[in-house]
């Protein structure tokens, strides 16, 4: 992508930032770290955001020598933090297509010979609706509440690989700690007070004193649809590997609901989100809350000194959870985080060091999530944690899958359902940041 920004206010010339100029056309082969493509991807994100710090400092001289940036530096400076993300979305993209199977490639080796009776039976019901093979098989496994009603269980290589680029798109699960689980709901018991304890003399009396207290939480697990479709002719075509055209389908569809669920979910047929949970000023934090930590300025970052409720928020969270906290924002509240210096004048937000790594805030990742609020009055939109001990997700074992050839002749429609839940675990390992 070549974007034309002007550079100078006085004579208007136009300079050419050029972000493809070292970049291949995009195939369909997969990429690797490797590979020229991901090399000239973080070339061109480091050369966008040298140009993006370049511009800024020209803005923010501009703006403490006249009171007010220049328009035209102010348009250059969007238009290189737009050309900023759509580098960064193309190294992800290439990233993420270096771990995708090719289509039509030969089909893994299955060593289990169970196994391998269950793949040759779906694929055979996939693509000319014969059931008599996987009927037999759960016959064999005493299997109930299956068949041409409630549809198939897809092969374990087919479930694990949906969920393995479902933690790739779905940027909470990525972070969170997942569970599979055999029944409809997961529960566990966690400790709301802590044993009471005290020093006392050799001579003192000793009281009793208070005993830990625990209570249990619940987190079902929900349906999650999808509903591809495939043309008969596709089907029959035996090069195309049935088990990666079904993943590739169920992905996208699976992976968006859960971003927005594990986000903003209210629990209602649906995962619960952390931001859906009652919350508190973090000076006054009690179990079953997330604690907040205010910017002081309604809707916005204070005007003096914005990087220090950042900071703020990242010492809201104690040293155990630090370790392995993350920022979690949408990409245009990254946007405005991206202008931000700390007292060195060194930026806060800097690019990822690698393909597979994710960019940084005061040395902490970032994770994107689109769920996340802009920033407005009193918005939640900046969340700090150990998003690992503090959400957890929990995926109902199966994967089940109805063919429906006749509701859209001439397409086959393939009825693709999983059950997943999720909802905070751990409410002192996540930090809000309130907008107020």
């Amino acid at each position: 992508m070549t974007v034309h920004v002007p550079t100078d206010s006085k004579n208007r010339k136009l300079e050419t930032l050029d972000l493809k100029s070292a970049l291949p056309p995009l195939e369909d082969k997969a990429a690797g770290p490797g590979d020229p493509a991901v090399s000239a991807a973080m070339g061109d994100l480091s050369r966008a955001f040298e140009a993006f710090k370049e511009t800024n400092d020209a803005r923010l001289a501009e703006i403490e020598g006249r009171a007010s940036g220049d328009v035209l530096t102010e348009e250059k400076l969007a238009r290189i933090d737009a050309a900023l993300d759509t580098a960064r979305t193309r190294l992800d993209r290439l990233t993420l297509d270096g771990r995708r199977p090719l289509l039509g490639a030969s089909a893994p080796v299955v060593r289990d010979a169970a196994a391998a009776e269950h793949k040759a039976a779906f694929d055979l019901y996939v693509r000319a609706g014969e059931s008599a093979g996987l009927k037999r098989l759960e016959e064999k496994a005493l299997s109930a509440g299956s068949g041409p009603d409630g549809g198939y269980l897809v092969p374990a290589t087919v479930e694990g690989n949906v969920l393995t680029r479902l933690a790739n798109l779905s940027p909470i699960r990525a972070l969170a700690t997942v569970r599979v689980i055999s029944g409809g709901q997961y529960k566990r018991a966690v400790s709301v007070r802590d044993a009471v304890s005290g020093w006392v003399a050799e001579a003192a009396p000793r009281p009793q004193t208070d005993a830990p207290a625990l209570s249990e939480l619940s987190f079902p697990a929900m349906e999650l649809y999808a509903m591809p479709a495939a043309t008969q002719t596709l089907l029959d075509d035996a090069i195309v590997d049935i088990d990666s055209w079904l993943a590739d389908e169920v992905e996208t569809a699976f992976a968006e609901q859960e971003s927005t669920a594990f986000v903003t979910g209210n629990g209602v047929s649906r995962p619960r989100g952390f931001l859906s949970y009652d919350t508190v000023a973090n000076a006054a934090w009690v179990p079953g809350k997330l604690g907040t930590v205010a910017t002081g300025s309604a809707g916005a970052f204070p005007a003096s000194n914005p990087a220090d409720v950042l900071l703020d928020l990242v010492y809201a969270l104690r040293a155990a959870y630090r370790q392995n906290a993350s920022f979690v924002m949408n990409r245009r509240l990254q946007s405005t985080i991206r202008k931000l210096k700390d007292a060195d004048g060194n930026y806060l937000w800097q690019p990822p060091l690698a393909a597979d790594r994710s960019a940084t805030l005061l040395g902490f990742p970032i994770a994107e999530a689109e769920a996340m609020p802009d920033a407005g009055t009193g918005s939640l939109s900046v969340a700090f944690g150990d998003f690992r001990r503090g959400y957890l997700v929990v995926d109902r074992a199966g994967l089940r899958v109805l063919r429906d050839p006749y509701s859209a002749k001439p397409y086959v429609l393939f009825y693709t359902t999983k059950r997943v839940g999720g909802g905070v675990q751990d409410f002192d390992a996540i930090k809000l940041l309130s907008f107020g």
